[in-house]
């Protein structure tokens, strides 16, 4: 018997790996041609996992400090938006948005709301 399809679960997921800057699990919860945008850029920042991996490796999972923390999550449909605290950044603390749509093969496309 297949287990019913969670968004939320792909998106906690990839949250717990943030934290834990664990990069192969991190990027594991996306699909293999993830499209990043920064709202409210038409235009995708990042495209595919390589992409994403190298971003992280280069930019959020080498800062010792790095953490974020889920403020409140809302689920509609296959789409999960989580606020979030950020710590251990430049700038910090950032209050910030993500907007992730999920299919039953990983984490598709994200939106970031935020500085």
């Amino acid at each position: 018997m297949a287990l019913p399809f969670d968004p939320e679960a792909f998106a906690q997921r990839q949250l717990d790996a943030y934290n834990a800057r664990d990069l192969d699990a991190f990027v594991r919860e996306y699909t293999s041609d993830v499209e990043v945008y920064r709202l409210p850029d038409p235009n995708p920042v990042i495209v595919g996992r390589a992409a994403l991996a190298a971003h992280y490796r280069d930019h959020r999972f080498n800062l010792p400090d790095l953490h974020a923390r889920l403020v409140k999550r809302m689920v509609f449909g296959n789409k999960v938006i989580d606020q979030e605290l950020v710590l251990g950044v430049p700038g910090a603390p950032l209050e910030a948005a993500a907007i992730y749509e999920v299919t039953e093969r990983g984490i598709a496309k994200v939106w970031f709301v935020g500085p």
